[in-house]
């Protein structure tokens, strides 16, 4: 039901990333919008940053302690949720950074006073001349004298002016938004160790964070409002424009240099508040387990289930280095479930170092970084192949194992299914050799029986494992349970000749 209501994350797609097309991190129906509940572009900075980037164990942990906190706290994050109502996602983190902290044009105090005095003294001697009795000749010669000093004034200031104004306005747009998290983040109570940081960090001020912003919201409000037209002589008799222009470029001065603080808080809260909302729709999940890193990485979990899947998903145990076998070899026919085996375990070890749960019983991991090669395509645009676009990724998993020794988990889908057998037996051979003589961890899938072999000569290092079907009165079932042993079915013909083939 949640695949399409939420953001896709399109925008964070990197080409040649070592896993996210293959783990579905983007796109619709993925694990970006399973997760995301962020109301700001911050937030989902930080939640993409998170999916693409394993975090280090301390910070993995802290990030643990937040998501439990914020797991049961449903009053808040639902009031989370329903700020900016209308908008799905708002505030341009990135630009209202690079405002906040760029060189200042305007709003010297002393100016300011100027600038005021000069308005007030002006207005007042117009309202007299307009609204009052008949005043001496002197009051209306110096009402004109001032009020062409004001304008003097403005055309001094023209393109300062027109700077702050057309700068500011791409950057303070749902500035009201950033103001009630702020506002949640401030009022709400906190134990865990990163959520009472996060208020440390918006503290320390004349006036808090979320008030600060409300104010420049305010100012940009004041800015705004000379585009009424009624209003337009009365702001310009008063140098409105020049004067809102300081105010905003005084609270850029005074408060600029934090707003990025500011940002990092909301980005890093947002994401953690969506970890916890998953937490909380999940309490079946497992908040995994950390293993120190060894000689070889390790994985292991039971009842390992894909977090995309609906509720009725199959889960398997499996056990990866630490005593276990360190390379998995997985066999089985088409669409018994092998490539989805491997996203599950993927997937669930991006989340585990991401600081979300898992969906499994239980899953401990030793720090890793991931490389997949399943859904590899060819393109024509780039002149490149299925298989030179394979081979180029098996290059970047490889590198990825050499600067990462100990500490990768590899997930290889119909390894070198674009050659022939004789040449797809020794490259997958020596590549798996090689992986895990690095000290790599994985699996890797095959339609090849032949490849088994490959295990049963590493072994006890490797072992062999496979998905079964049965083809009953013309109906193919699967039980996308994982069984020991080379799988010894096959599908193909009687599944071609099910839709009608000729075969």
């Amino acid at each position: 039901d949640w695949i399409g209501r939420g953001s896709t994350g399109e925008r964070f797609r990197e080409a040649d990333h070592p896993f996210a097309d293959d783990l579905d991190l983007f796109g619709r129906g993925s694990a970006f919008e399973l997760l995301s509940t962020a109301r700001t572009r911050a937030g989902e900075d930080v939640l993409a940053s998170w999916l693409l980037n394993p975090a280090p164990p301390d910070e993995i942990r802290a990030r643990q302690g937040a998501v439990a906190e914020l797991a049961p706290k449903i009053d808040l994050r639902e009031s989370i949720a329903v700020l900016g109502d209308g908008l799905r996602v708002g505030v341009d983190a990135a630009l209202l950074r690079a405002w906040a902290t760029s060189p200042h044009r305007l709003g010297q105090p002393a100016v300011r006073l100027a600038l005021l005095a000069l308005s007030v003294v002006t207005g007042t001697l117009l309202a007299w001349w307009w609204f009052g009795p008949e005043p001496p000749i002197g009051v209306i010669r110096a009402a004109i004298i001032l009020a062409g000093v004001e304008g003097l004034v403005a055309l001094w200031y023209r393109r300062q002016v027109h700077h702050v104004v057309h700068a500011v306005d791409p950057a303070s747009r749902d500035l009201e938004l950033l103001a009630g998290v702020l506002r949640a983040i401030e009022r709400e109570r906190f134990t865990s160790a990163r959520l009472t940081e996060f208020q440390d960090a918006l503290g320390g001020h004349t006036r808090p964070a979320s008030t600060e912003i409300a104010y420049l919201a305010q100012l940009v409000a004041l800015l705004r409002s000379r585009q009424n037209v009624m209003f337009a002589l009365p702001a310009a008799l008063v140098m409105w424009t020049t004067q809102v222009s300081h105010a905003i470029e005084a609270w850029r001065r005074r408060v600029g240099p934090h707003v990025p603080d500011w940002l990092r808080v909301v980005g890093e809260f947002e994401a953690l508040v969506a970890l916890g909302t998953f937490a909380s729709e999940n309490p079946g999940y497992a908040m995994p387990e950390l293993a120190p890193a060894t000689d070889t990485a390790r994985l292991s979990g039971t009842a390992i289930a894909h977090p995309l899947l609906p509720p009725t998903a199959i889960a398997n145990d499996i056990a990866i280095g630490g005593g276990a076998p360190i390379l998995y070899i997985v066999s089985g026919s088409n669409m018994s479930g092998k490539s989805t085996f491997l996203r599950a375990i993927g997937l669930n070890a991006v989340l585990a170092q991401m600081g979300a749960p898992v969906r499994a019983r239980s899953f401990t991991l030793s720090p890793v970084v991931v490389g997949a090669s399943i859904r590899i395509q060819d393109s024509l645009q780039d002149g490149r192949s299925r298989f030179f676009a394979e081979i180029t990724r098996l290059k970047q998993i490889v590198d990825l194992a050499n600067t990462h020794r100990h500490a990768a988990l590899f997930l290889l889908d119909e390894i070198l299914a674009g050659t022939n057998s004789h040449d797809r037996r020794h490259g997958a051979e020596a590549l798996l050799v090689g992986l895990t003589n690095l000290g790599a961890i994985g699996l890797a899938t095959t339609h090849d029986l032949a490849l088994g072999e490959i295990a049963d000569r590493m072994a006890p290092r490797a072992a062999n494992v496979h998905f079964e079907d049965s083809f009953v009165n013309g109906a193919l079932t699967f039980d996308y349970r994982l069984r020991d042993g080379v799988v010894r079915t096959s599908n193909a013909l009687p599944l071609m000749r099910s839709i009608g083939l000729d075969v």
